[in-house]
């Protein structure tokens, strides 16, 4: 994709983080389902790990290689004419800089990055190193000059046996990577507890991700509670398996 139209891009994606509240961002896994969402109306996507990896028969938490993930979202943003972000998982083990220049090689204009290193052991960055690595990919994304949008995300919630016992810590992160020039930070685990929702959004000046379920989840509820943008992770592609599964059970055998 030619650098003129990545950068025009990614401007329009920021621009569109601060036209919704909240924005809300489809989670796709390959060109049809990257132009489904597009005809539907949606201004911007942002490709899934574990959709991604499902569909091409692979394991999520980096069961893939960078290389291979270029390979496969190519295709998809070159499918549609809006933004497209890519969920980068930990970083694939790749040098910020390296992560930055295959993401805007391919055409993409944001990223997700989590601090569970799943190729290393499953082990969970600490709050300065995690830190360190989005201020690593802002200043490629800057050396580059197309403005990268960085959602920075933290799975403390889910690793913790109480999530009410992790906020202290998981705010300390998230003001942390808002600091180290994250654009917006992605608190995953949270979704369904009001609480811990109003308690990160206020901890921090810049907009707040939620996972969100297309059926089971209700967007004037993260509108009122205001959240800024919102992922469905798995759960689109998980949505539409139980409808086809519906759908096709009165022809099985």
């Amino acid at each position: 994709m030619d650098i003129r139209t990545t950068v025009e891009r990614a401007q329009r994606l920021k621009q569109l983080h601060a036209e919704y509240q909240p924005l809300v961002l489809p989670t796709v896994w390959d060109a049809w389902s990257a132009r489904t969402a597009a005809a539907a109306g949606f201004p911007a996507l942002t490709i899934g790990s574990h959709p991604l990896a499902d569909a091409r028969g692979a394991d999520d938490h980096e069961g893939q290689t960078f290389e291979e993930v270029l390979a496969a979202v190519r295709p998809i943003i070159a499918a549609v004419d809006i933004p497209v972000s890519v969920d980068l998982e930990a970083g694939y083990g790749q040098d910020p800089a390296d992560l930055v220049a295959g993401l805007i090689e391919v055409g993409g204009v944001g990223l997700n990055i989590e601090d569970t290193v799943h190729s290393d052991g499953g082990r969970v960055r600490s709050t300065q190193e995690h830190a360190g690595y989005v201020a690593g990919l802002r200043a490629a994304a800057d050396d580059a000059g197309v403005p990268v949008w960085i959602n920075g995300r933290t799975d403390l919630f889910m690793h913790a046996e109480d999530a009410a016992s992790a906020l202290g810590e998981a705010v300390e992160r998230l003001q942390a990577m808002e600091q180290a020039g994250a654009d917006s930070v992605y608190p995953v685990g949270i979704q369904d507890d009001d609480d811990l929702l109003v308690a990160v959004i206020a901890a921090v000046a810049i907009p707040v991700n939620s996972t969100a379920h297309p059926v089971k989840h209700d967007l004037a509820r993260f509108r009122r509670l205001g959240v800024g943008r919102i992922t469905y992770g798995p759960l689109l592609q998980f949505a539409m398996t139980d409808a086809m599964k519906d759908m096709l059970g009165r022809w099985a055998p």
